[in-house]
């Protein structure tokens, strides 16, 4: 689409202002697909231009197969905002009243009840974005303390629906230099933030890493967890998405208290994607995630089950007893 979507007039042709009609040779080629769209990133700041065809815009970049605590959730609200909810939904958990499995409802209630789980959930967001400042200003800038440029590595699926560019990011090292390191001390800030416990596991199908970087990822998260480094060392700390997951399940529960007929999908959409159980390659249902460590987990969005089950040679888990 080489025309923004402006105002149309009657006819429906796009009113981009200016010029008279085109009287040249007609066109002979059609190309206009219904029902297809092409991606949109949004508005983005535009910086300047080297040439003709080459502007720089700025872009928002979302670092892979992780996941940091929230700062501001939902939208620009401050997650501390939700501690009064959070705690309301453990009771509606506690007394059956939110569309929450026993199991799943254990697990949450001890990380909700407290009446503060926002407002860890903020404190631990500033930390983790501190502690990424600190790693980008020691890791890009070389020996002269001249500013590295990054590499960034983008997903199967580059963009997310909120236009923000999905890849790996790592300092950009020279030949030379990248001959004298292993794979570990080149990592990316996405595996140095799990390491630190700055940021959960969220490797996501089909995004995912390479089979060694895959190991690394797992590796480095187990040992922020049982090490309790960063947020982890905070029993009642959740991870970003179950942070996001609850805020979503308050707002479920809340219009079942208000008597409020709700269909299936909107009684379980609060918790969408699959977990697979990278060392065992068994797949639980949604609401079963709680069932594999934080660190050996890998989701998948309904939508790629049957590709990911194929894929990766997943079995189905058994569901827990009792």
């Amino acid at each position: 689409m080489l025309l923004p979507p402006f105002r149309q007039d009657p006819n429906g042709a796009p009113a981009c202002g200016g010029g008279g009609e085109l009287m040249s040779g007609s066109l002979e080629i059609f190309w206009d697909p219904e029902g297809i769209e092409l991606d949109s990133l949004g508005s983005k700041r535009y910086l300047r231009a080297t040439d003709g065809d080459t502007p720089y815009v700025s872009m928002n970049v979302r670092l892979l197969s992780m996941d940091a605590p929230e700062t501001h959730y939902p939208g620009n609200a401050k997650p501390s905002r939700q501690d009064e909810k959070l705690a309301q939904l453990a009771e509606w958990i506690r007394e059956g009243r939110a569309p929450v499995e026993p199991g799943l409802g254990e697990y949450l209630c001890p990380k909700l009840a407290g009446g503060n789980a926002g407002s860890l959930q903020e404190e631990q967001g500033r930390k983790a974005a501190a502690y990424f400042r600190k790693l980008t200003e020691e890791r890009l800038t070389d020996g002269g303390r001249r500013r590295r440029p990054v590499y960034l590595r983008t997903a199967d699926r580059p963009f997310d629906r909120y236009g923000r560019l999905l890849a790996y990011v790592a300092p950009q090292y020279t030949a030379e230099e990248r001959a004298r390191m292993s794979r570990r001390e080149r990592a990316t800030f996405n595996l140095l933030m799990v390491e630190a416990g700055w940021a959960a596991p969220f490797p996501i199908f089909p995004s995912l890493p390479g089979h060694a970087d895959l190991i690394l990822l797992r590796e480095a998260a187990e040992r922020a967890f049982v090490e309790e480094r960063g947020a982890w060392a905070e029993p009642a700390a959740l991870a970003g998405y179950e942070f996001r997951m609850c805020v979503r399940l308050y707002e479920v529960a809340r219009r079942l208290a208000q008597g409020r007929r709700l269909g299936a999908a909107e009684r379980s959409g609060w918790v969408r994607r699959y977990c697979v159980d990278m060392t065992t390659r068994e797949i639980y249902y949604p609401q079963d995630y709680y069932l594999v460590p934080i660190y050996n987990r890998l989701f998948v969005w309904p939508e790629d089950v049957k590709e990911a089950v194929a894929a990766l040679n997943l079995v189905p888990a058994r569901r827990p007893s009792g």
